[in-house]
């Protein structure tokens, strides 16, 4: 079976982190003796990334390979939408893959931003035609496709918000829709954690602090709160810069890799990992399936998603205070088992035999 991977970027030497849940998930293709190549429409040359060939958009058009699927993940207009049109007709098969804000009128689904973040009222003005036009062409498009094409969600929450905003329902897409979760990396699986002495009572683990829809001012309210707990909390950004930092939060402005990660959390008792919106939540979901105790907000997507962890516990967006101390006393009391629900057997193993039943039509 040859795969061909659309991809707006893709891991490579400037960015190791760029797109990596896509990554992770070719990795595992291969394994199972999928061809795949990826296409990066931001890739400026052609390259390899562990084995996996990434072409540029020019590579791809010279070569004129033959693909039995080709697989879009988080499709957008600008690069997805246009190469479809063109090319669609090479494919028998295609996979929509949607992650989030591509199929979200954006400005009205995610949080306010931050006070810091300079508004622009005709970049926002810009932001809702563009998202206007991208939902108006894909309720247009997608169901002239259906009759080859399949939809994955990366939860229900997403397959709920696609209808929402993009007005089809599953049996304008010909009933092809399926909710696979993104799945752990694999450092995360396999590793338990264990309760013992401790540096810092929370960790709170995001790749960039300045989307409000990651709520480290929610963590700082509790660090504010709190100032007998202490706090760690690891990403890049420009918050503390216009938001006084609490004596007891510890900040590292740094990207991690999975195993600096893990390294991490071996030195807290609790992560905290508050959202205002998220489709999956996919690092929360590797800390809490090592069994580490997790807080996270009370919100439907975070309840459908960890609905299999008794180590997770809820709070309010809105009050985050209220019983949050005796939550973490209690849910740092005992030792949990790893939890195996997001392991790539259990998710991404089952793209692979959607693809296999696909081919084999």
């Amino acid at each position: 079976m040859k795969l061909l991977v659309l991809a707006t970027n893709y891991p490579s030497d400037k960015n190791i982190s760029a797109l990596n849940y896509i990554h992770t998930r070719n990795l595992y293709y291969k394994r199972y003796g999928i061809d795949v190549d990826v296409l990066n429409f931001t890739a400026k040359s052609s390259y390899f990334w562990d084995g996996i060939r990434v072409l540029t958009l020019s590579d791809y058009k010279s070569e004129n390979k033959n693909y039995d699927i080709m697989l879009s993940h988080a499709p957008n207009i600008r690069n997805h939408f246009f190469f479809c049109k063109k090319y669609q007709k090479r494919f028998q098969n295609i996979i929509f893959f949607f992650h989030g804000h591509e199929v979200l009128w954006k400005r009205k689904t995610y949080s306010q931003p931050y006070f810091f973040i300079k508004k622009n009222r005709l970049k926002q003005f810009g932001g809702d035609v563009y998202d206007f036009i991208k939902l108006k062409i894909w309720r247009k498009y997608f169901p002239k496709l259906s009759y080859k094409s399949y939809f994955v969600f990366v939860s229900n929450w997403m397959l709920d918000q696609f209808k929402k905003w993009v007005k089809l329902k599953e049996s304008d897409l010909k009933n092809h829709c399926f909710v696979t979760y993104n799945g752990i990396g694999e450092d995360f699986e396999n590793v338990q954690f264990q309760q013992k002495k401790y540096k810092y009572d929370f960790i709170t683990i995001r790749s960039v602090l300045d989307g409000s829809k990651y709520a480290i001012d929610l963590v700082c309210r509790l660090a504010s709160h709190y100032p007998e707990l202490s706090f760690l909390i690891v990403g890049r950004g420009n918050y503390f810069k216009y938001n006084l930092k609490p004596d007891n939060v510890i900040w590292m402005d740094c990207y991690c890799n999975h195993k600096q990660i893990l390294n991490l959390i071996s030195e807290a008792s609790c992560a905290l990992m508050p959202t205002r919106t998220d489709a999956q939540g996919l690092m929360a979901c590797e800390i809490a399936s090592t069994g580490m105790p997790l807080i996270t907000s009370d919100i439907s997507v975070c309840h459908e998603i960890f609905k299999k962890f008794n180590n997770v516990k809820f709070i309010s967006n809105e009050y985050p205070e209220n019983s949050f101390l005796d939550i973490y006393k209690n849910i740092i009391k005992e030792n949990y088992n790893i939890n195996s629900t997001y392991y790539l057997a259990n998710t991404t193993k089952k793209e692979v035999e959607l693809f296999k039943v696909i081919w084999e039509k």
